[in-house]
């Protein structure tokens, strides 16, 4: 087992895992030979075969009010070189959704991508964000601080906290199979607001999220189970108590 394996081992990642990365290359502060792939497949090699390993295909910078077309085959992802090379060279699955797709391999690829396209908000409850809990599944924040949690906007959405939706925008997507339709999906507010989503970090279970160090970047591994329950208390005492004001 590579360094970097034995690095994400001691992280808490098992075999077996259904895994979410955000993550960012340059917080390693090393030189890695095949640099992205390198990270992606000792991942891969922590996970195994029974395993199934996610990256956020997010594309809110590429598919805009200017630009309202998806492709789910070919529009790239805006989130860090990491999860784009998953996407390009390892990903079997991909989520159905203008700006907040989720790519996969592994085992339960199909049953966390298949539903996406009958959300018409980014992360309802047919996204992956919204699945991955209920599926006992994890979270790596591998150098990219806590402050940003694709995962805490599902929260918002299911909660319904009063900022997290904004007004309304038509997208052509494009499937796999070549096929386009034209749907309207409601999109992401935060008006004023910034998000300070590491102050969940204080309500979650000392046993349910690991700190440490992959090389010179700062790393977490959650429960997305028990992330979820902390999220949701917190917003239910407190609609805006995970952001502030710019």
């Amino acid at each position: 087992m590579s360094d970097l394996s034995k690095a994400f081992a001691a992280l808490g990642i098992e075999e077996g895992d259904a895994l979410l990365v955000h993550s960012s290359l340059s917080s390693l502060g090393v030189r890695l030979e095949a640099g992205p792939n390198t990270v992606i497949e000792a991942l891969l090699d922590c996970l195994g075969p029974s395993g199934t390993l996610c990256f956020p295909g997010l594309s809110y910078l590429n598919v805009t009010r200017e630009q309202p077309v998806f492709d789910v085959r070919r529009t790239a992802s805006n989130v860090g070189i990491v999860p784009e090379v998953f996407r390009r060279e390892f990903a079997s699955h991909r989520s159905l959704h203008p700006t907040h797709s989720v790519c996969c391999i592994g085992p339960l690829s199909h049953e966390l991508t298949r539903r996406h396209h009958l959300d018409t908000t980014p992360c309802g409850k047919n996204s992956p964000f919204s699945l991955l809990p209920q599926m006992g599944g994890k979270l790596l924040m591998l150098g990219c601080s806590l402050r940003r949690n694709t995962t805490i906007h599902a929260v918002e959405e299911s909660v319904g906290v009063p900022y997290v939706l904004g007004g309304n925008l038509e997208y052509t997507l494009v499937d796999w199979d070549g096929g386009s339709r034209r749907q309207v999906y409601r999109c992401h507010g935060f008006d004023g607001l910034e998000q300070w989503y590491e102050r969940v970090v204080p309500s979650l279970p000392p046993q349910s999220y690991v700190k440490g160090k992959v090389f010179k970047a700062e790393a977490y591994v959650m429960d997305l189970k028990a992330l979820w329950a902390a999220a949701v208390r917190l917003l239910e005492e407190n609609p805006y108590a995970l952001v502030g004001p710019i």
